[in-house]
């Protein structure tokens, strides 16, 4: 019974990889902001949108379509993306940890949502792995208090570990509509889970850290271990 429920699970897995690449998109991850687009609409078209840990580029790709011609698509990640990108999406290879730190010079835009796929490199220990993708998490939600316009969206993957909840309270604290989810598509064993707030405040209750230092410092945080995208 146990190895009938295991090779059910690969081959549910595998749907996921074998549509995406029938579907052309690099990594089964598109599947994730799909379900979540489906479920709590986090893109409308015309919209500015970031995508942080965009490579290999299937959440720009999902995002352009959504967006559409009159939309635009930003990715940042530390690896370069090759895939061919439509006109209205563009990719930058920098470290998101040092954006944050000055997230608004970085873009000088506004967005009207901001993406986060982003995972660490992983060391086999759940703790130390946890502690790395809460880092990235605060992040990318320091960048999304800096660059969101009112009313914006925020859609961030964390692993669960000790700083889950105070993190989730942060991101609560900035938008007036908060979710947690955790995708079908994403891997039955996988302490991954999505964190979406819609709506962003007007006035942020919460400044926008790093570690627990304002954001707006100039000095640039010290990467624990390079993110990278789940092409999972």
């Amino acid at each position: 019974m146990r190895r009938q429920f295991t090779a059910a699970a690969n081959r549910w897995e595998d749907h996921y990889a074998r549509r995406a690449r029938r579907e052309r998109y690099p990594a089964r991850s598109v599947y994730k902001l799909e379900e979540i687009q489906k479920r709590f609409r986090i893109l409308h078209p015309g919209d500015a949108v970031l995508d942080l840990g965009c490579a290999p580029g299937s959440w720009l790709l999902y995002a352009a379509k959504t967006v559409g011609d009159k939309g635009r698509v930003v990715g940042v990640d530390l690896s370069p993306v090759t895939i061919a990108l439509p006109p209205q999406v563009s990719a930058l290879t920098a470290d998101v940890l040092a954006i944050a730190a000055d997230a608004e010079a970085f873009f000088g835009r506004r967005f009207d949502a901001v993406l986060s796929d982003m995972a660490p490199a992983t060391t086999g220990s759940s703790g130390v792995d946890a502690a790395r993708s809460e880092r990235l998490c605060e992040a990318a939600l320091a960048i999304a208090r800096a660059v969101l316009r009112p009313g914006g969206g925020f859609v961030c993957k964390i692993f669960q570990g000790d700083g889950f909840a105070a993190f989730a309270q942060a991101v609560r604290a900035s938008f007036s509509a908060f979710r947690i989810h955790k995708p079908q598509s994403s891997r039955k064993a996988s302490r991954e889970i999505y964190l979406i707030g819609i709506g962003k405040r007007e006035e942020d209750p919460c400044p926008a850290t790093i570690n627990g230092q304002a954001s707006n410092t100039k000095k640039a945080p010290t990467t624990p271990g390079a993110e990278k995208s789940s092409p999972s």
